[in-house]
């Protein structure tokens, strides 16, 4: 029991044991310097929340675009390519592809600026490439939702832009393409007219030498290359008179080419008729600031403050009970 007691006694004498009340009761004792601490934390967090910036997020969910929106264009690819042309599931998807790629520049560039601005756009459901959630980070929620409309609109008339250029040049070497069929027709057309009349040219002389004039057969239509002298001279001499004043005879595929030429050169998109995406949530006006958060800083400034507070009793303390050792 003695032995019992002795170890009690030295071990509340112990500098190098903790005891809790003890702390407690030294706390308690500095209340007021602990308070101190944590009012001006709280002053500190009032004036943080105050003065610092604010950061609202306005989200917006868009996806490929209608087949309206797109038609004009469509049309043309359609003109443009005949069967040949993509589809427009395709045609939907490679534009919405185009304003996702605009869209990340855009947001590259925001980022690298001097005052850098928040653009993000990414898939809105894993795994899936749509629809696209988009979001832009503002100083305040009419300011973010407006922003983000903007751009959203502004990549929206780019990729509109771009995709007339590329209609445009596509129309002119498609034209280039069809005159380039339409001469060659022409020539092979002039060709053949040119080699029929020397067929007959060659006929009428063998008809002159062996003195024939007047046609020796009946049936015109049995009449080959090499019976054409059979016609007579004067028969023949009339014929390379028509054949030489004739218009030059095109097949069916010379006129559709035409045909074809003729719907390109008229064809005219306005940009202002293509849309690149299509809403399936307008930008929308947040409710909640992502930072400064009043409630976070505030409950952050107590616990900051408190301990600072503590440190500074137990340590004052600490310092006054301090005894060297001999």
């Amino acid at each position: 029991m003695s032995q019992y007691s002795n170890n009690e006694v030295s071990s509340r004498n112990d500098p190098e044991q903790i005891d809790l009340i003890d702390l407690v009761m030294q706390l308690w004792r500095g209340k007021w310097t602990i308070a101190a601490f944590v009012a001006v934390a709280i002053v500190l967090a009032g004036v943080y929340v105050a003065t610092a910036k604010e950061k609202w997020t306005s989200t917006a969910i868009i996806t490929q675009p209608d087949a309206a929106q797109i038609a004009t264009y469509t049309n043309a690819l359609n003109i443009l390519y005949g069967s040949a042309a993509p589809s427009m599931n395709d045609t939907q998807l490679r534009v919405i592809g185009r304003f996702n790629s605009a869209f990340s520049a855009l947001a590259q560039s925001l980022d690298n600026q001097e005052a850098p601005e928040k653009l993000t756009i990414d898939a809105a459901v894993k795994g899936q490439p749509l629809p696209l959630n988009v979001t832009y980070v503002g100083e305040s929620a009419e300011a973010a939702q407006k922003q983000l409309a903007q751009y959203i609109q502004q990549i929206d008339e780019q990729t509109a832009k771009e995709l007339d250029i590329d209609l445009k040049d596509n129309i002119k070497q498609q034209i280039t393409t069809l005159n380039d069929s339409l001469e060659n027709q022409e020539k092979v057309s002039q060709e053949q007219k040119d080699l029929r009349i020397k067929q007959i040219a060659e006929a009428l002389k063998f008809a002159q030498a062996a003195k024939i004039t007047a046609p020796q057969i009946q049936q015109t239509q049995d009449v080959t290359q090499d019976t054409m002298f059979l016609l007579g001279s004067e028969a023949l001499s009339s014929m390379i008179q028509n054949e030489s004043t004739r218009p030059l005879v095109f097949s069916g595929a010379y006129y559709q080419t035409k045909q074809n030429l003729l719907d390109i050169q008229n064809l005219n998109v306005d940009p202002a008729t293509i849309h690149a995406y299509r809403y399936v949530m307008k930008p929308n006006l947040p409710i909640r600031r992502d930072s400064p958060k009043k409630a976070i800083t505030l409950i952050l400034a107590v616990l900051l403050g408190g301990i600072i507070g503590s440190g500074v009793v137990l340590g004052r303390n600490a310092l006054r009970n301090y005894k060297p050792r001999a």
